[in-house]
């Protein structure tokens, strides 16, 4: 392999994780002795923060977190939002309600700095705490919201994808994540590539010193900006045909293959997740 990386960015769900969302022993072990040789490791993942608490040791000392699609940066050691970029409240209404012009049935949830919430009709499929609030979109911009979500049991999930990209285009960013039917929108130009852009220029990092793996569409935009992009075997079609190279699955532990071959690196045995 060519030059070394001083920081790995790795998707999570279908790239990192195994398909239970177990890390298994081995990847747990790579990263590690990654940590321990100064490689920074930044999770960059759909997920919000508080999806992130039984995966805190992955980052190592020196990573952090990329969440709800590159808006937030959440770093698991001190628990701290770093940094954060949120959809403007006018900006929510209006796609809300061009959205339930012309997708009848839509429904919404939404992801914010304290937490989620969602209407009423949202069909529960992401985690949410006991005490998040249901009610009214409309009414649960009392507090930065970083991601808006949209569902339509209703209407298959390509015409559906299909219906709110025409309706949102250059208003706010939609991404696919590999949840069928569901649309995630954050704040224009707030993707993985962003906030991974944006950490790295902080710490004088350039695109060149960086590898990125990933799986799903929303992982374009960022296997696009690293100097060196790795798809595991299981990625969408497109993913694959971006990528500069294709790892194995991420099933037989893709991503922590190939940081192994590449460093050099024997894992210690330590325990599953």
């Amino acid at each position: 392999m060519t030059s070394l990386p001083r920081v790995v960015a790795t998707d999570l769900d279908g790239t990192l994780l195994r398909s239970d969302g177990a890390v298994s022993a081995y990847t747990y072990g790579i990263l590690r002795l990654l940590d321990e040789r100064g490689v920074d490791l930044i999770a960059v993942t759909a997920r919000p923060p508080r999806w992130l608490d039984a995966l805190e040791g992955l980052t190592g000392s020196h990573g952090v977190f990329l969440c709800c699609n590159g808006a937030v940066i959440y770093e698991p050691a001190s628990g701290r939002v770093l940094h954060s970029q949120s959809l403007q409240p006018a900006t929510v209404l209006r796609v809300v309600a061009d959205l339930r012009a012309y997708v009848p049935g839509i429904c919404f949830a939404v992801e914010r700095l304290d937490g989620g919430g969602r209407e009423p009709a949202y069909v529960l499929r992401e985690r949410l705490p006991g005490s998040a609030p249901v009610r009214p979109v409309e009414e649960l911009l009392d507090a930065p919201v970083v991601k808006l979500l949209a569902r339509c049991e209703a209407m298959p999930p390509v015409e559906f994808h299909q219906r709110v990209a025409a309706v949102v285009a250059g208003r706010v960013e939609l991404a696919y994540s590999g949840a069928v039917g569901l649309a995630e929108m954050t704040a224009p130009g707030v993707t993985k590539s962003s906030g991974l852009a944006a950490w790295c220029a902080a710490r004088g990092v350039e695109p060149q010193d960086v590898w990125g793996f990933g799986d799903m569409p929303n992982d374009l935009p960022m296997l696009a900006w690293v100097g060196r992009s790795f798809a595991v075997a299981n990625a969408a079609p497109e993913v694959r045909a971006i990528a500069s190279d294709v790892c194995p699955a991420n099933d037989e532990d893709g991503v922590a293959q190939t940081l192994d071959r590449a460093f050099g690196l024997t894992p210690a045995p330590v325990r599953e997740l």
